[in-house]
């Protein structure tokens, strides 16, 4: 092996500095560079040893770093394209429920401010809610106005 090209191990935790990878992430990204069958299963398998792989930190990740925006049906649209467990994805997706109402508030008030004056901008404030993966009872009470204010 020259110095010029890493190895898997090293190519991987190259990957690891910048943000958390799910183990079948990073076998899609390093299958091209392995040379030698199993090699890259090897690589995993200790970084996931040594706890360098975390199931449980990429669930966490992508929590932190998407719920302020997102809804709870693109978060798990975005847990289960990583490949991850379904059951994490499932207690992800459950504790996200209780705060989806509140999100979305925040979310559409961020971007609207103003309940709209007509049903087209009504239309326009459901579909962005909708887009960005808002349930549809959510998206009816936050642009209905239902509970208004007083939970916030």
């Amino acid at each position: 092996m020259s110095f010029s090209q890493p190895s898997l191990k090293g190519r991987a935790l190259r990957l690891l500095s910048g943000r958390e990878y799910s183990r079948p992430e990073l076998e899609r990204r390093l299958k091209t560079h392995e040379t030698v069958p199993g090699e890259l299963a090897r690589a995993l398998d200790e970084l996931e040893s040594k706890g360098f792989i975390s199931e449980q930190r990429v669930v966490e990740s992508v929590i932190n770093r998407r719920a302020a925006k997102l809804g709870t049906g693109r978060i798990k649209q975005e847990l289960q394209g990583k490949g991850l467990d379904p059951e994490a994805i499932a207690e992800a997706v459950a504790s996200l429920k209780t705060t989806e109402l509140a999100r979305a508030r925040e979310v559409w008030r961020k971007k609207f401010g103003l309940p709209a004056a007509d049903a087209t901008g009504r239309a326009k404030q459901m579909r962005f809610l909708a887009t960005r993966g808002f349930g549809g009872d959510v998206i009816r009470q936050v642009v209905a106005g239902v509970d208004g204010d007083a939970d916030a």
